[in-house]
């Protein structure tokens, strides 16, 4: 029997920032993970960079150090700063234990492993919101079409021969459809919701504008509606030095773009004739942002140039393209069809826990109500920037303090 006082369940940045914080209070703790140190970063394909920029990496004892922080750090140099981090906090990370249940126990925790239970008075589950690869059940593919999720693509030259239908314009699915644009790939883009900001904008990167007016610090009781949460986040690239992705680009420069994918039967394909809406509102949520960053540098007496042309791309081509509502994949050449759908999360199996009507984890930005089990590094469970490498800190040192107050 494993009897730690701690057990933080997640060996990404979530499970170290905690780790990091549990061991400057002196507090014993076990950090249990299924695979390896920072295994969901080494799952992204491999030109994959950060779209936040490297000076926003603010883990506890783990800020970006290096000379370039408003470069963008890719795949290879994410894992290995996790794990160079990991050593220099000496994280008592287990790997290769999966964790199959939580439940409540003599005023503690009972935690089911595959390496047998664990007894703990408080557990952190930082396993991330992005669990499981999601696909909408709308039908199969044919037989030698290959239906492939964003999360097991690696390279456009892993891929069968011909042409890609990328699903989704997210950050993975925009990103993905223009570095197989550029590979010499016939790529056709199935557009959603997912809307677009500049890379930079009057001078600065956008995040720098975003940390300024306060929106990555914006709390979860600010959205109109909790699904807001899982809203596609707005798509840029941190490829090459940083760059403005945007779909009238695409359009222009040959990638096919179409509405909401709706079904599949064998070779044939179907979308919703969406697609002008869906870049309106692309373009609505662009020119929105630019014109609220323009109050705000008035506002402050920012001393701010003007805008850059170069920063963006001004076309509207996209809505010269005709409305696709059906394609036959087999006609046209496509060989792949790659989805960048998102992802799926289950915490079904921590049985104390608190869910609201969409399986995600209630929990007080106060931890007033915890009971000693607390959820980490999940997308806006309290802020904008709870999930991600700039916020993640913040949330740990006050999990860690709330643990070691009530040791």
């Amino acid at each position: 029997m494993h009897k730690p006082d701690v057990v933080v369940i997640g060996g990404g940045q979530a499970g170290l920032a905690a780790s990091a914080m549990l061991i400057e209070h002196g507090v014993d703790h076990v950090v249990l993970e299924r695979d390896s140190i920072a295994s969901r970063w080494r799952q992204r394909w491999n030109s994959f960079t950060l779209v936040t920029p490297n000076w926003t990496v603010r883990l506890p004892r783990g800020e970006y150090d290096g000379s370039d922080p408003d470069g963008f750090l890719p795949r290879d140099e994410i894992v290995a700063h996790l794990e160079q981090y990991a050593e220099r906090i000496g994280a008592p990370v287990v790997t290769g234990i999966d964790v199959t249940e939580v439940t409540a126990r003599n005023g503690g925790y009972r935690i089911a492993t595959s390496d047998g239970p664990y007894d703990a008075r408080a557990v952190i589950v930082a396993t991330g919101t992005f669990q499981r690869p999601k696909r909408p059940p709308i039908g199969q593919p044919g037989l030698g079409i290959l239906d492939l999720h964003s999360s097991d693509y690696r390279s456009p030259d892993e891929l069968p021969p011909g042409g890609v239908l990328v699903v989704g314009n997210g950050q993975s699915g925009a990103q993905i459809a223009e570095e197989l644009h550029e590979a010499g790939r016939r790529v056709v883009l199935s557009v959603g919701r997912a809307t677009r900001a500049p890379r930079r904008y009057r001078g600065r990167d956008v995040f720098r504008w975003l940390e300024a007016i306060g929106l990555l610090d914006r709390p979860v009781e600010a959205l109109d509606s909790p699904a807001e949460r899982f809203a596609a986040n707005p798509h840029v690239s941190g490829k090459r030095g940083g760059h403005t992705l945007n779909l009238h680009r695409f359009a222009r420069d040959g990638i096919r773009l179409t509405g909401r994918l709706t079904g599949i039967e064998g070779s044939v394909v179907r979308f919703a004739p969406d697609l002008a809406a869906n870049l309106a509102a692309s373009d609505e949520f662009a020119n929105g942002l630019r014109s609220g960053l323009d109050e705000f540098i008035v506002k402050a007496g920012i001393d701010a140039p003007p805008p850059d042309p170069a920063d963006d791309y001004d076309g509207r081509d996209g809505f010269d393209q005709p409305e696709t509502l059906e394609l036959d994949l087999a006609a046209e050449g496509i060989g792949t069809i790659l989805w960048s759908a998102g992802y799926a999360w289950d915490f079904s199996w921590v049985r104390p826990a608190r869910l609201d009507e969409y399986g995600y984890p209630i929990q007080r930005a106060d931890y007033a109500d915890s009971r000693g089990l607390y959820f980490l590094g999940l997308h806006f469970l309290h802020r904008q920037k709870s999930g991600i490498f700039y916020g993640v800190g913040d949330e740990a040192r006050a999990i860690a303090a709330h643990i070691a107050g009530h040791a």
